[in-house]
């Protein structure tokens, strides 16, 4: 009985660190999205088109980075053979080369939206948006600032 409480405890404290994270995720995107649609002040005619767009991107650009990082883990490096290191290689490689594949093609979608000029805002908004999360990450965390 004791082990069966115990395992129902963890299980809950588990989904709802999942459910956090989930949470907290989703959160984030928001804030994304609020801060784009606020920087490129797109027209209701390329907001239609670029929402799409943008989503489909960021929905396959997860999935490749999920897959880069599900490729190799730390306590597999240690038993790794000279083989099985190379075809890790070219696993890598392959991802780098399909990402390079999906932002190609999501600059030429993003063209079809908006204009040129707006694709380029675009980078410089994700970049930006980028650096205010990693501020206040290191807001939140400052201990985690410093590296080994």
């Amino acid at each position: 009985m004791k082990k069966l409480i115990t395992l129902s405890i963890l299980f809950l404290l588990t989904f709802n660190s999942f459910s956090q994270h989930k949470e907290r995720r989703e959160r984030i995107k928001a804030l994304k999205i609020a801060f784009i649609t606020e920087r490129l002040d797109l027209s209701k005619t390329e907001a239609q088109k670029f929402w799409p767009i943008y989503n489909a991107f960021e929905e396959e650009n997860d999935k490749l980075r999920r897959a880069s990082h599900n490729i190799i883990k730390p306590d597999d490096f240690e038993s790794m053979t000279e083989q099985e290191a190379k075809s890790l290689l070219d696993q890598m490689a392959s991802i780098e080369s399909q990402r390079y594949q999906l932002r190609e093609k999501f600059r030429k979608d993003l063209l079809t939206a908006i204009p040129a000029k707006k694709v380029v805002l675009l980078k410089i908004t994700e970049d930006a948006f980028n650096r205010r999360m990693f501020e206040e990450f290191k807001k939140r965390h400052p201990q985690k600032q410093e590296c080994p």
